[in-house]
């Protein structure tokens, strides 16, 4: 009886320090298809688990409909990633939360279903998975200094590739316990096709722009109000110097006096300019 007491104790400790990762995050990001579909909400899997979560008490939102400030700051939120590792027979499915940097921060435990019809044999999966993720305690205090806890109840980790631009949509979705509807509006692209953007040079009034500072892996991406992004600087040994990684202009970011300044060569001339980054 104590051994089950200890044990029950320990598990109750592990389960609410697990579930204090999501205290780090304000919003949980749900993509209109996850990867293992070849539709939008096949089967209804993304309105279900953006409404299973949002009874959580958790602030969910739909991939390419953020608010201003998760645009601006990715890593506010997370990133919900469904595995299915489905057999013939059986449906298995666990959920990953991925932060900004593309690291798995919590992995469900797996659900599973032996249903014979698709869709209420996933709707069965994920809410078995989402139950071991408990919002009752959830209160977004924002990101600690030390290194984020890391759960997960298997011992393959994947990851997917942070998304770098995202576009507003038009959409209309019922995501209730009985009507779990979705459909996308956005209107169908013309046969015109715009050029990618680029990172513009140094010489479109980039010195005369406010930069706004996301966080990437090794550095920083600058971005402007549209938002676009400017430049990519990437960390050294050396406080408050970055190295300048650009399609035209290579060369360095510092501050000086309170001031940043970005240093280049142009046809072995060196230029000077200042910037003025939001960090």
């Amino acid at each position: 009886m104590k051994y089950i007491i200890m044990l029950a104790f320990f598990s109750f400790s592990f389960s609410s320090m697990a579930q204090s990762v999501f205290n780090n995050y304000k919003y949980i990001i749900v993509p209109k298809k996850f990867d293992n579909f070849k539709k939008e909400n096949q089967y209804q899997t993304s309105t279900l688990v953006k409404y299973q979560l949002t009874q959580k008490g958790f602030t969910v939102v739909y991939e390419g409909s953020f608010p201003e400030e998760l645009v601006f700051n990715r890593c506010l939120g997370l990133y919900a990633k469904l595995n299915d590792e489905s057999s013939m027979f059986n449906t298995k499915v666990t959920m990953s939360f991925i932060d900004c940097n593309s690291k798995e921060v919590y992995v469900t435990l797996e659900g599973k279903s032996k249903e014979k019809e698709y869709k209420k044999s996933f709707v069965k999966a994920i809410t078995e998975a989402l139950n071991s993720v408990d919002g009752s305690n959830y209160k977004y205090i924002g990101k600690q200094n030390n290194a984020p806890l890391k759960v997960s109840f298997r011992n393959d980790v994947k990851t997917v590739p942070e998304k770098s631009r995202e576009k507003k949509i038009a959409i209309m979705q019922k995501a209730t316990e009985d009507d779990q509807s979705y459909k996308n509006l956005e209107p169908k692209p013309s046969s015109y096709k715009m050029a990618e953007p680029k990172m513009d040079s140094i010489d479109a009034n980039l010195a005369n722009q406010t930069l706004y500072a996301q966080e990437i892996k090794d550095g920083y991406q600058l971005v402007d109000s549209s938002p676009k992004i400017r430049l990519r600087i990437l960390k050294t040994s050396i406080k408050d110097v970055f190295i300048v990684e650009h399609a035209i202009n290579n060369g360095v970011v510092f501050k000086k006096d309170s001031i940043w300044y970005y240093e280049y060569y142009v046809s072995g001339k060196l230029v000077i300019e200042k910037l003025s980054i939001k960090f």
